[in-house]
Protein backbone atom coordinates (compact mmCIF):
# COMPACT_ATOMS: atom_id res chain seq x y z
CA UNK A 1 0.00 0.00 0.00
CA UNK A 2 3.00 2.24 0.79
CA UNK A 3 4.49 1.98 -2.51
CA UNK A 4 1.57 2.07 -4.28
CA UNK A 5 0.88 5.45 -2.42
CA UNK A 6 4.94 6.56 -3.25
CA UNK A 7 3.99 5.44 -6.62
CA UNK A 8 1.23 7.93 -6.94
CA UNK A 9 3.03 10.54 -5.44
CA UNK A 10 5.95 10.28 -8.35
CA UNK A 11 3.11 9.69 -10.79
CA UNK A 12 1.62 13.13 -9.41
CA UNK A 13 4.72 14.97 -9.75
CA UNK A 14 6.15 14.15 -12.80
CA UNK A 15 2.12 15.68 -14.09
CA UNK A 16 2.60 18.39 -12.35
CA UNK A 17 6.66 18.91 -13.61
CA UNK A 18 5.40 17.99 -17.71
CA UNK A 19 2.00 20.60 -16.86
CA UNK A 20 4.82 23.44 -15.88
CA UNK A 21 7.44 22.71 -18.51
CA UNK A 22 5.75 20.62 -21.13
CA UNK A 23 4.98 23.19 -23.45
CA UNK A 24 8.00 24.37 -23.57
CA UNK A 25 10.09 20.98 -23.98
CA UNK A 26 7.89 20.42 -27.27
CA UNK A 27 8.41 23.70 -28.76
CA UNK A 28 11.97 23.24 -28.21
CA UNK A 29 11.54 20.27 -30.15
CA UNK A 30 9.67 21.56 -32.30
CA UNK A 31 12.19 24.13 -33.29
CA UNK A 32 14.80 21.54 -33.15
CA UNK A 33 13.64 19.12 -35.79
CA UNK A 34 12.66 22.43 -38.07
CA UNK A 35 16.24 23.57 -37.47
CA UNK A 36 17.47 20.27 -38.62
CA UNK A 37 15.07 20.16 -41.54
CA UNK A 38 15.50 23.43 -42.64
CA UNK A 39 19.64 22.90 -42.00
CA UNK A 40 19.35 19.45 -44.78
CA UNK A 41 17.25 21.54 -47.18
CA UNK A 42 19.29 24.50 -47.48
CA UNK A 43 22.64 21.72 -47.94
CA UNK A 44 20.10 19.99 -50.68
CA UNK A 45 19.05 23.87 -52.08
CA UNK A 46 22.96 24.37 -52.26
CA UNK A 47 24.23 21.03 -53.75
CA UNK A 48 21.46 21.31 -56.40
CA UNK A 49 22.71 25.18 -57.36
CA UNK A 50 26.68 23.62 -57.25
CA UNK A 51 25.41 21.05 -59.90
CA UNK A 52 23.73 23.64 -61.97
CA UNK A 53 26.90 26.02 -62.00
CA UNK A 54 29.12 23.38 -62.74
CA UNK A 55 27.07 22.05 -65.81
CA UNK A 56 27.40 25.87 -67.24
CA UNK A 57 31.52 25.72 -66.59
CA UNK A 58 31.69 22.37 -68.75
CA UNK A 59 29.70 23.75 -71.18
CA UNK A 60 32.10 26.64 -71.05
CA UNK A 61 34.79 24.70 -70.48
CA UNK A 62 33.52 22.59 -73.85
CA UNK A 63 33.02 26.10 -75.75
CA UNK A 64 36.23 27.11 -75.20
CA UNK A 65 38.10 24.17 -76.37
CA UNK A 66 36.27 24.40 -80.09
CA UNK A 67 38.06 27.47 -80.27
CA UNK A 68 35.84 28.24 -83.07
CA UNK A 69 34.43 31.71 -84.44
CA UNK A 70 30.40 30.33 -83.48
CA UNK A 71 32.06 29.27 -79.99
CA UNK A 72 32.19 32.90 -78.74
CA UNK A 73 28.52 32.89 -78.69
CA UNK A 74 28.38 29.83 -76.32
CA UNK A 75 31.00 31.17 -73.98
CA UNK A 76 29.62 34.43 -73.53
CA UNK A 77 26.21 32.54 -72.83
CA UNK A 78 27.59 30.26 -70.09
CA UNK A 79 29.62 32.65 -68.45
CA UNK A 80 27.04 35.19 -67.97
CA UNK A 81 24.79 33.03 -66.58
CA UNK A 82 27.39 31.76 -63.96
CA UNK A 83 27.86 35.56 -63.05
CA UNK A 84 24.07 36.17 -63.50
CA UNK A 85 22.88 33.25 -61.20
CA UNK A 86 25.35 31.75 -59.57
CA UNK A 87 28.07 34.54 -58.97
CA UNK A 88 28.79 33.42 -55.50
CA UNK A 89 29.90 30.01 -56.23
CA UNK A 90 33.12 29.14 -57.22
CA UNK A 91 32.39 28.18 -60.94
CA UNK A 92 31.82 31.45 -61.26
CA UNK A 93 35.19 33.14 -60.92
CA UNK A 94 36.89 30.17 -62.52
CA UNK A 95 34.59 30.41 -65.83
CA UNK A 96 35.48 34.34 -65.86
CA UNK A 97 39.10 33.29 -66.38
CA UNK A 98 38.33 30.83 -68.86
CA UNK A 99 36.42 32.74 -70.78
CA UNK A 100 38.27 35.63 -70.79
CA UNK A 101 41.16 33.65 -72.21
CA UNK A 102 39.21 32.00 -74.58
CA UNK A 103 37.71 35.09 -75.82
CA UNK A 104 41.45 36.89 -75.63
CA UNK A 105 42.54 34.12 -78.04
CA UNK A 106 40.01 34.83 -80.50
CA UNK A 107 41.16 38.55 -80.64
CA UNK A 108 37.79 39.72 -78.25
CA UNK A 109 39.63 41.80 -76.07
CA UNK A 110 36.87 43.87 -75.36
CA UNK A 111 35.15 40.60 -74.74
CA UNK A 112 37.82 39.27 -72.25
CA UNK A 113 38.35 42.22 -70.23
CA UNK A 114 34.67 42.34 -69.48
CA UNK A 115 35.51 38.61 -67.58
CA UNK A 116 38.47 40.14 -65.94
CA UNK A 117 37.21 43.46 -64.97
CA UNK A 118 34.19 41.22 -63.37
CA UNK A 119 36.18 39.34 -61.38
CA UNK A 120 38.16 41.56 -60.47
CA UNK A 121 35.82 43.25 -58.62
CA UNK A 122 35.02 40.68 -56.86
CA UNK A 123 36.14 40.60 -52.76
CA UNK A 124 33.83 37.40 -52.76
CA UNK A 125 36.59 35.53 -54.04
CA UNK A 126 40.08 36.34 -52.49
CA UNK A 127 42.08 33.43 -54.19
CA UNK A 128 41.14 34.21 -57.76
CA UNK A 129 40.07 38.05 -57.60
CA UNK A 130 44.33 38.70 -57.77
CA UNK A 131 45.34 36.61 -60.73
CA UNK A 132 42.30 38.75 -62.80
CA UNK A 133 43.67 41.79 -61.54
CA UNK A 134 47.28 40.81 -62.82
CA UNK A 135 46.04 39.42 -65.80
CA UNK A 136 43.79 42.45 -66.84
CA UNK A 137 46.76 44.26 -65.56
CA UNK A 138 48.05 42.65 -68.61
CA UNK A 139 45.47 42.83 -71.32
CA UNK A 140 45.23 46.68 -70.34
CA UNK A 141 49.44 47.18 -71.38
CA UNK A 142 48.05 45.56 -74.35
CA UNK A 143 45.67 47.88 -74.85
CA UNK A 144 47.90 50.94 -74.44
CA UNK A 145 46.14 51.73 -71.53
CA UNK A 146 49.13 52.15 -68.72
CA UNK A 147 47.38 53.81 -66.13
CA UNK A 148 44.64 51.61 -65.89
CA UNK A 149 46.81 48.75 -66.04
CA UNK A 150 49.19 50.22 -63.24
CA UNK A 151 45.91 50.77 -61.67
CA UNK A 152 44.94 46.88 -61.06
CA UNK A 153 48.30 46.57 -59.48
CA UNK A 154 48.34 48.79 -56.38
CA UNK A 155 48.56 47.25 -52.98
CA UNK A 156 49.38 43.33 -53.92
CA UNK A 157 48.48 40.68 -52.03
CA UNK A 158 51.58 39.46 -50.64
CA UNK A 159 51.65 36.04 -52.65
CA UNK A 160 51.60 38.35 -55.82
CA UNK A 161 53.91 40.80 -54.55
CA UNK A 162 57.02 39.73 -56.74
CA UNK A 163 54.26 38.87 -59.77
CA UNK A 164 52.68 42.21 -59.77
CA UNK A 165 56.54 44.12 -59.48
CA UNK A 166 57.13 42.17 -62.62
CA UNK A 167 53.68 43.03 -64.56
CA UNK A 168 54.24 46.79 -62.99
CA UNK A 169 57.74 46.57 -64.71
CA UNK A 170 56.48 45.63 -68.15
CA UNK A 171 54.05 48.40 -68.05
CA UNK A 172 56.46 51.44 -66.63
CA UNK A 173 59.14 50.08 -69.72
CA UNK A 174 56.20 50.77 -72.06
CA UNK A 175 55.27 53.92 -71.18
CA UNK A 176 59.22 54.59 -71.48
CA UNK A 177 59.98 54.68 -68.11
CA UNK A 178 63.31 52.97 -67.66
CA UNK A 179 64.30 53.24 -64.17
CA UNK A 180 61.11 52.81 -62.81
CA UNK A 181 60.97 49.41 -64.98
CA UNK A 182 64.48 48.55 -63.32
CA UNK A 183 63.15 49.05 -59.54
CA UNK A 184 60.01 46.96 -60.22
CA UNK A 185 61.58 44.19 -61.93
CA UNK A 186 64.89 44.15 -59.23
CA UNK A 187 62.16 44.42 -56.73
CA UNK A 188 60.24 41.33 -58.60
CA UNK A 189 63.68 39.58 -58.97
CA UNK A 190 64.78 40.21 -55.01
CA UNK A 191 61.36 38.17 -54.32
CA UNK A 192 62.08 34.98 -56.64
CA UNK A 193 63.82 31.79 -55.57
CA UNK A 194 66.94 31.02 -57.37
CA UNK A 195 64.55 28.19 -58.41
CA UNK A 196 61.53 30.08 -59.52
CA UNK A 197 61.36 29.80 -63.40
CA UNK A 198 60.08 33.44 -63.42
CA UNK A 199 63.59 34.66 -62.14
CA UNK A 200 65.48 34.05 -65.46
CA UNK A 201 62.36 36.06 -67.86
CA UNK A 202 62.50 38.72 -65.03
CA UNK A 203 66.69 38.68 -65.43
CA UNK A 204 66.62 39.07 -69.34
CA UNK A 205 64.00 41.85 -68.95
CA UNK A 206 67.26 43.17 -66.46
CA UNK A 207 69.63 42.66 -69.15
CA UNK A 208 67.83 44.33 -72.02
CA UNK A 209 67.46 47.19 -70.08
CA UNK A 210 70.71 48.18 -69.46
CA UNK A 211 71.83 46.91 -72.95
CA UNK A 212 74.09 43.63 -71.44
Amino acid sequence: MAYDLEEQEQLDALKAWWARYGTLIMALVTIAVLAWGGWWGWKAYQNHRANQAMGYFEALEDAARLGSTDSAVRIKAAISTLRDDYAATGYAARGALVAAQALAQQKDLDGARQQLEWLASQSKHPALQPVARERLAGLLLDQKQYDAALAQLNNPPAAFATLYADRRGDILAAQGKPEEARKAWQTALDGLSAADPLRQAVQLKLDALSGA
